[in-house]
């Protein structure tokens, strides 16, 4: 039958093919077909034949031709045929498809979508048939059955498009599908149906499924729907990512079934993606801008919600390939500063944190990304490094008073300083993960360390030497990157040069080229004609001194000194080598000894370096000590009587009219104390228990010589007079001379001479009475000399007088005299009752007092310096547990409490203290240790609660008249209230206290008395509590302000999604923005109703009102927002906030604006009274009116602030049918109103005169000011 049917179709015998067909049941042709279809042969010639046979303008045609496109589909998709057998009859149906009826292609369409809905649609090969039949479908003009309707050919694929992505799909098929729709014409909203169907099937595929679909969905995004595509890809990863974590967190809490995919397949599946994204924006450039644009509207929305590790990953490499790098960047960037500040906002504020419990960092997702890009994200490290330069850049530390500011990383307040330290771990995270670019990243900091020597490149330094430490064994294949930059060490600042090459420190121990590369470029530079060049030259011998260890030379640990992982590896290179770094250190030594005749700063460097060389390298204590010995003896005066004991004329050098400084003894001398203790105290011991004694001689020799020169140098500073040194008050100190700065020089030579023997009589003397009287004569020599700088100085008036000589005295000294000041300290407050302290006033700072501000100043310097070692230094202070809590974890919280008790102790006796007992000084200083301790204080903690129910206590019951003290500890009250709960209510009742002190504006208003906190009374209440009330409500201004932000970014997001949750948020937020404000005006419903006395208070308040009224006003644009997107009306709550406002507040204002008026005009007529007085005093009547002016200042932007405001409302009441202006009194002129009475007044005394006929122009000019001066309610 085939072959009839074939023969008929080549003959043209139209007539007797369609007969021969028509006596063809549909099971036979179903047969024919697949018989000829499983051979393989002429099955698209029989099909072609069959269609001849079956014309469309007939019935039985178009259902013969139903019935072939049907059964193929079964064949096809059976899985039995040839690839090429199925592409041709695939090829042959969709060209024959277009010449169906309508009413077909709505059949065989529907017959498409049932087969998907069965899940019978096994290999997607007929798929692409029905993109023919549905892209026919929608050019039919026929009108088709549709139900019980009809429809055109558009409006029914609508439908199909509709059931289709309403039905289960299986998973199989989903790819083929999404490929399928890519060739139908879809109008956006049939686009928007297929694309969420799509993103729908991802939790229900594997996820290796995923990124081919992917790529297909990206494909067909290009028809529209890309945001909803690239929104649906970010939230489905970001949700996995999600849940991965949770399951790393609790792993005990997943249930097996619902277990995620190992952490290794959704890396690299992620990966995968990004590429597929990146190979898309190839082809349409328009994904990656919309890419940009979707995740900068999240950003000021939700950036939770598309800000993840995924998405940051996703638009680095999209940046890269695509030329968006500057936008991406400057997204990043602002998203990671905002990310700082809204955290520093947030943990600043208990009421804020409890709004926002979840706390959302940009920092730690980036920091992920490098963590994830150990999977292969081999095109996401290029946007990492240059993202991280680009940080480190942007917000690099500034120059303050010609210096780099602290980039202390263990300090980072600022969210610059956040965001630059963010750039530095992300390039030192990817120096570790990523091998392939360690070369470059090491290339771009040491150029950068080289290019902007000038600008601060601390941090640069600081990240080169966490790389080098974090892999020296690593960087020797990137060496040469190093040995390059040696060459510019001569052209940059000496303190560049020190930290550059205390970076490289250990790699100069694992790699030889490297050293000696540094050796040649040092010995160049040692006889350079510039003196930087000679300072680095110093500087780098000192440094390969003190790290290349001679064979039997202490270990630092027997040095007492901290040592790296790191720094051990790189010993056993120097101890392997140790004959040989003999004899290189020896040969720099040499090199050094040269320096010695050079210039003062160069000397300088070398004297300060050479104790830390000895305690490293303690093998050279020989030579160094020789050294030191034989300078020492060029200014030695060896004569025992002589006086005075040192040569200072051999110290300085004349060139021309100049006087400059040649050598600095007192550092000279200072090195010399310092290696001799520790050459007594170490190397001598070492040397006894060896019993060396063939070097004993050479040792005790030299040691011998230098303790009798001190002590001789000791003896004769004593008995000298300064006349012995020409430095008696008759000299001439002024630096216009050469004989002043001579005189000056030798001062300072002398002065620092007396301080290293203080330190080395005291050290050597073991609490002896003779030592001691040694350090007294020494102290007394140098005092004298002190104040004679200071009265010169103070004469002169030079730059002198700004300068302090630099201290000689070393930390360890200071250490041990802070040591029993704090001993002094503890026991005094601790053990000695108040009744037995110091009763008689002596002049300048008690003892107890001075150790109180040292203490301070230690608390503050460890928490803003060495606040990782806080845990330690807290453990140091209990003396009592030092053995016992050796091996344990520290409970700060717990160790701060200790000590603030026994601080609050002694604030308790203070305060207890009657009449003149009471230190006010020491009080503030309690109250300022108290608050600086507190913030160690785990807010959440018992021991803080405690510490704030103790503040509100002491507030509330001493009536303290001390303006200082009572702000110390207000200040500590807000301090403390903000990190428990909001402070409004507390500002209240301050406001309330402030008020029945001060009295009312209206004097005939009798104020009730109801005190809350004693610590306010006449004294204290202006200026000081009313100050530091209008401070912290400012302070809940700015909270409210931006959460009102919030409030519109999640209004944003409510419209676009109509989310529950969001509503939710924002119903929250609303509540919690008007009870803020609804107390917060209570508390100035009491402030604009007190008698506040003019100045700083009334000014501050004016302003206060003005950021109030303008924060309510941006509220009611929130809600006219609301009114106009349908999404609601205003709340009950608004509208008692609206009625508070126009009764409790606005008629309030304009009260206390007629009040500031009064007594400013008060103030100008006293003025023009004393002119009458006193002509002479035109500067002070000046001063009086211009201070009057500034104090006026703020009237007008008030009144505009609340004219606003009313102006809103009338916009919202119209806007949402409720009428808010029912609250609202009146509204006020912004202009004068004239005061009937007492103009009416002035023209009856104006008559009077009139008829005297004596005029009084000073009169008028009174009258006239009063006319001109009152603020009156004038109807609109």
């Amino acid at each position: 039958m085939d072959q009839k049917i074939l023969s008929l179709a080549a003959e043209d015998a139209l007539d007797r093919l369609q007969e021969c067909l028509q006596n063809l049941k549909d099971s036979e042709l179903d047969d024919l077909i697949t018989r000829q279809a499983v051979k393989g042969k002429e099955t698209a010639v029989l099909l072609r034949g069959i269609f001849k046979g079956s014309p469309c303008s007939q019935q039985n045609g178009v259902l013969r031709r139903l019935q072939v496109y049907k059964h193929c589909i079964q064949l096809v998709e059976s899985g039995d045929l040839q690839l090429d057998i199925v592409s041709e009859i695939i090829g042959l149906l969709m060209l024959e498809a277009r010449q169906l009826p309508g009413a077909a292609l709505a059949e065989l369409a529907t017959l498409f979508v049932d087969v998907i809905k069965g899940g019978s649609l096994s290999n997607g090969k007929s798929l692409e048939l029905f993109s023919t039949v549905l892209t026919a479908l929608a050019t039919s003009k026929e009108s088709l059955v549709y139900g019980k309707g009809e429809l055109s050919g558009g409006e029914f694929k609508k439908q199909l498009i509709n059931t289709l992505c309403s039905s289960r799909w299986d998973h199989q098929c989903v790819i083929h599908l999404t490929n399928m729709f890519r060739d139908i014409p879809l109008s956006a909203e049939e686009l928007q149906f297929v694309v969420e169907k799509v993103l729908r099937m991802f939790s229900k595929l594997d996820l290796q499924e995923i990124p081919p679909l992917v790529y297909q969905l990206l494909l067909l995004s290009a028809k529209g729907s890309k945001k909803t595509v690239l929104e649906g890809i970010i939230t489905f990863f970001n949700q996995l990512d999600k849940r991965q974590k949770e399951e790393q967190r609790i792993p005990e809490s997943v249930d097996l079934e619902a277990a995620t995919v190992p952490l290794d397949q959704l890396r690299h599946v992620e990966g995968t993606i990004i590429l597929h994204i990146i190979s898309v924006i190839n082809l349409d450039q328009d994904l990656g801008r919309e890419l940009i644009k979707l995740l900068k509207a999240e950003q000021q929305r939700d950036p939770g919600k598309t800000l993840c590790p995924f998405s940051v990953a996703l638009v680095l490499s999209v940046a890269i390939k695509h030329r968006f790098v500057e936008q991406v960047f400057d997204f990043l960037k602002m998203s990671i500063v905002r990310s700082c500040k809204d955290l520093q906002f947030l943990q600043g504020s208990k009421f804020l944190q409890d709004l926002f419990p979840q706390q959302y960092d940009v920092a730690s997702i980036i920091l992920e990304v490098v963590e994830n890009s150990a999977f292969g994200w081999d095109h996401v490290t290029q946007g990492l490094v240059d993202l991280g330069f680009t940080l480190m850049e942007s917000y690099e530390p500034k120059k303050v008073l010609g210096k780099a500011a602290e980039t202390s990383y263990g300090f980072c307040k600022m969210p610059a300083q956040q965001a630059c330290r963010l750039g530095a771990n992300i390039l030192l995270e990817t120096f570790k993960v990523h091998e392939p670019i360690r070369s470059a990243i090491l290339e771009q900091v040491l150029n950068r360390v080289i290019t902007k020597a000038a600008s601060p490149i601390n941090h640069f330094i600081d990240l080169l030497s966490n790389i080098v430490v974090s892999a020296p064994l690593v960087l020797q294949n990137s060496s040469s990157k190093v040995t390059e930059a040696f060459d510019n060490l001569s052209f940059l600042p000496l303190d560049m040069v020190q930290g550059l090459l205390k970076a490289i420190q250990p790699l100069l121990k694992v790699s030889m080229s490297v050293r000696d590369s540094l050796i040649l470029v040092l010995r160049k530079a040692i006889f350079s004609r510039q003196l930087d060049a000679r300072k680095a030259a110093v500087a780098g011998f000192l440094l390969l001194l003190k790290n290349f260890k001679v064979l039997g030379s202490l270990t630092f640990s027997q040095c007492s000194q901290a040592i790296g992982a790191s720094q051990v590896q790189a010993d056993i290179h120097a101890c392997y080598n140790s004959a040989a770094n003999e004899a290189f250190c020896l040969e720099i030594l040499g090199s050094l000894r040269r320096c010695l005749s050079q210039q003062a700063d160069v000397r300088l460097m070398l004297y300060e370096g050479f104790y830390d060389v000895l305690r490293r390298n303690s093998q050279l204590s020989n030579s160094i000590m020789e050294t030191l010995l034989s300078q020492i003896k060029r200014y030695y005066e060896p004569e025992p009587d002589l006086l005075p004991p040192l040569k200072l004329e051999g110290c300085i050098v004349a060139q021309g009219d100049q006087i400059f400084l040649q050598e600095p003894l007192a550092h000279l001398l200072s090195c010399i104390q310092h290696c001799l203790a520790w050459y007594k105290s170490t190397v001598q011991l070492r040397h006894e228990a060896e019993e060396e004694e063939d070097e004993d001689d050479d040792y005790v020799g030299f040691q011998q010589d230098l303790e009798e020169m001190l002590e001789s140098i000791t003896r004769r500073m004593i008995k000298s007079e300064l006349e012995d040194f020409e430095l008696d008050k008759s000299a001439d100190f002024s630096l216009s001379s050469g004989v002043g700065v001579k005189n000056n020089i030798y001062a300072i030579l002398v002065m620092g001479v007396c301080e290293v023997l203080i330190e080395y009589n005291f050290n050597i003397g073991n609490f002896s009475k003779n030592k001691f009287e040694d350090v007294l004569g020494l102290f007394k020599c140098y005092s004298k000399l002190s104040e004679i700088l200071k009265e010169k100085a103070g004469k002169n008036k030079s730059s002198l007088a700004n300068k302090t000589a630099r201290s000689f005295l070393s930390m360890s000294f200071v250490s041990t005299l802070l040591t029993a000041l704090f001993r002094v300290l503890l026991w005094r407050y601790t053990s000695i009752p108040t009744a037995v302290k110091e009763s008689g006033k002596k002049k300048g700072k008690s003892i107890s007092l001075l150790c109180l501000e040292g203490l301070l100043k230690i608390f503050n310097t460890v928490q803003q310096l060495y606040k990782p070692k806080v845990p330690q230094f807290l453990r140091a202070l209990d003396i009592a547990n030092d053995d016992a809590e050796e091996e344990e974890d520290i409970n700060v919280t717990e160790k701060a409490t200790f000590q603030i008790r026994q601080f609050q102790r002694s604030l308790v006796n203070q305060l207890s203290s009657a009449g003149d007992d009471f230190n006010s000084k020491e009080a503030l200083s309690l109250v300022t240790i108290i608050s600086t301790l507190s913030k160690l204080l785990e807010p959440s903690s018992p021991q803080f609660i405690q510490l704030f129910s103790w503040t509100v206590k002491i507030c509330k019951e001493n009536n303290l008249e001390d303006a200082p003290c009572c702000k110390g500890l207000l200040t500590l009250l807000f301090s403390l209230h903000v990190l428990y709960k909001s402070p409004v209510g507390l500002l209240r009742e301050l406001a309330q206290d402030i008020h029945a002190h001060l009295g009312d504006i209206d004097q005939d208003m009798e104020v009730e008395n109801q005190s809350h906190f004693a610590i306010v009374n006449i004294k204290t209440a202006a200026p000081t509590a009313c100050l530091l009330v209008l401070a912290q409500a400012d302070k809940v201004l700015e909270e409210v302000d931006w959460l009102i932000k919030k409030l519109k970014n999640h209004l944003v997001l409510d419209i676009s999604e109509d989310s529950s949750q969001a509503s939710s948020q924002i119903q929250s937020l609303e509540k919690a923005i008007i009870l803020q404000l609804g107390t917060l005006l209570t508390a100035y419903h009491e402030l604009v109703q007190t008698a506040l006395p003019a100045g700083s208070c009334v000014d501050t308040l004016l302003r206060s009102l003005s950021k109030t009224y303008t924060i309510l006003t941006s509220l009611i644009k929130h809600y006219l927002q609301v009114c106009r997107s349908g999404l609601g009306t205003i709340s009950g709550r608004l509208e008692k906030l609206v009625k508070l406002s126009g009764s409790h507040l606005t008629p309030q204002c304009y009260a206390f604006i007629t009040y500031v008026q009064n007594i400013h005009s008060e103030s100008l007529s006293f003025a023009g009274e004393k002119k009458k007085k006193r002509e002479d005093e035109t500067a002070a009547i000046a001063t009086v009116m211009a201070k009057v002016l500034r104090e006026t200042k703020p009237i007008p932007n008030l009144i505009f602030a609340i004219e606003q405001y009313e102006k809103f409302l009338i916009h919202l009441s119209k806007k949402s049918k409720v009428n808010l202006m029912q609250y609202m009194k009146l509204s006020t002129s912004r202009d004068f109103r004239i005061n009937a009475s007492t103009l009416e007044s002035a023209l009856q005394e104006k008559n009077t005169e009139d008829a005297e006929n004596e005029p009084d122009n000073d009169q008028v000019r009174t009258h006239k000011s009063k006319c001109q001066g009152s603020w009156r309610p004038l109807s609109l």
